[in-house]
């Protein structure tokens, strides 16, 4: 029986992706290289120093620890400025009707994201009081596939990972719902999110009953 839905925010509430492409472009091109979108696509989920990592493997860059760090803060900065101007207009199609639904239900809702900034553009889109619980980059030392934003979702639901399901767009996140013993529901491309339980192309015209009939 599912008690608890667990939203990723990032390309499943909103569509932040692109301010993150455009941020760590800036940074890449700033050191000489470039990244493709199609490589931007690799990074959904992940945390931002483990993204920041991977972006300078990819550019065969070296750099110390307190440059990383240097680095990374700079590109958030750049991508707060990017989403600071976010507001209810840039809710994913179908969302605000979705939670409409659930709210109509006994259902818990929970945020787990690995982004430091999730408050911020909850608040920004005006979605902050929708959630009961909101496990972000804050309060977690380890990103996806690791499953303990999940996890810590659950509990602070004070609900078991069984009684959970997981709504991701990103195949790390995928596998993070996975390995935290929930059912996922893949939004995106079924070709892509192969591991999840079932796979919608976004929430417009999403019949809440009928989806958790398919899922349980």
């Amino acid at each position: 029986m599912i008690k608890g839905f667990l939203f990723d925010l990032d390309g499943v509430i909103v569509e932040t992706a692109i301010f993150h492409y455009q941020a760590w472009r800036k940074m890449a091109n700033d050191l000489g290289f470039d990244i493709s979108e199609e490589f931007n696509e690799t990074l959904k989920g992940v945390s931002r120093m483990d993204s920041l990592n991977l972006i300078l493997a990819h550019g065969n860059v070296v750099l110390l620890e307190e440059e990383k760090i240097e680095l990374a803060t700079k590109k958030n900065e750049h991508y707060l400025t990017l989403v600071s101007k976010m507001t209810a207009d840039d809710i994913l199609p179908g969302v605000r009707e979705f939670f409409a639904q659930i709210k109509q239900t006994d259902i818990k809702i929970a945020l787990g994201s690995v982004s430091k900034n999730a408050k911020m553009i909850l608040e920004g889109v005006g979605l902050i009081n929708d959630f009961d619980a909101i496990i972000d980059g804050t309060k977690i030392s380890k990103g996806k596939p690791d499953p303990e934003v999940f996890l810590k979702g659950a509990a602070e639901l004070g609900l078991s990972p069984e009684e959970c399901l997981v709504f991701e767009d990103a195949v790390a996140g995928v596998e993070a719902g996975k390995n935290a013993g929930m059912k996922v529901v893949g939004i995106g491309h079924a070709e892509v999110l192969t591991k999840a339980d079932i796979v919608l192309k976004g929430f417009e015209n999403i019949d809440l009953r009928q989806l958790l009939s398919k899922i349980q």
